[in-house]
């Protein structure tokens, strides 16, 4: 049996799930883009082949980057070029998650927060890093935005491909610790720290959409209840190298 791909699905249910739901623009777009991708409706391309002069018609992508065919590609690209940019040391992987209190603020200020979010976990990991309480030395690490989870549910987190030591203020290598360097406890503290500041900073125009926060008072009142709330920072043991983590 041949497994169901998104594009069945929206086939099938898109146009009632559509009418049934209020949903913004472009994600109407990337709906009606993973729909039409590589069928009739976006055309065709012609290859032939330089040797036999064989030619194949084939029906044109939509190239959007939402889209689970066009995206594998992409993806496959990218692991490639990261290979490229990752040093002979061991590598662990870090990853960053906000409450889940705060899904529908995010969804509705998607630009305002991820962008909160990128900052604070960057920050974080920077600032304790120099620390010569934990290594004392400047790292380069890489960060990828993750917005739902594996339940495919609403799960804005980031993960980090963290190396295991960094360059000191004279130039040199510094290895961490075997294990994590920076204790997650202390990580997840920061963070909060941050995250939340960073957040009142902005202007979160659409936060009156959400109905428990319609009211200005009632919203500093939840920001406030954050500091309350777990923050939680995961880091796996030790890869020997990259690309594992890749």
């Amino acid at each position: 049996m041949t497994m169901p791909e998104l594009q069945n699905i929206l086939e099938q249910y898109g146009k009632q799930y559509k009418e049934k739901h209020n949903l913004p623009i472009y994600v109407k777009k990337t709906l009606n883009a993973i729909e039409k991708c590589r069928t009739a409706e976006l055309g065709t391309h012609e290859d032939i082949c330089d040797h036999c002069g064989h030619k194949q018609i084939s029906y044109n992508s939509c190239r959007n980057r939402h889209c689970p065919k066009c995206q594998t590609s992409a993806k496959e690209k990218w692991i490639y070029n990261q290979k490229f940019n990752v040093l002979n040391v061991q590598y662990f992987h870090v990853v960053f998650t906000i409450p889940d209190v705060l899904n529908k603020v995010v969804y509705y200020n998607q630009t305002k927060m991820y962008n909160v979010l990128f900052k604070s976990v960057s920050e974080t990991l920077q600032e304790l890093a120099n620390d010569k309480k934990y290594l004392g030395a400047q790292i380069g690490f890489t960060t990828i935005l993750h917005t739902w989870g594996q339940n495919l549910k609403d799960h804005p987190h980031i993960h980090c491909i963290v190396p295991a030591g960094g360059l000191d203020s004279l130039g040199k290598w510094r290895n961490s610790k075997k294990k994590f360097f920076i204790p997650v406890k202390v990580l997840s503290k920061v963070f909060r720290g941050k995250f939340i500041y960073y957040m009142k900073r902005e202007k979160l125009d659409y936060y009156k959409e959400i109905e428990e926060l319609k009211v200005i008072e009632e919203f500093d009142k939840f920001i406030s209840s954050l500091y309350a709330k777990d923050w939680v920072v995961y880091c796996k043991p030790p890869f020997k190298n990259a690309n594992s983590v890749i």
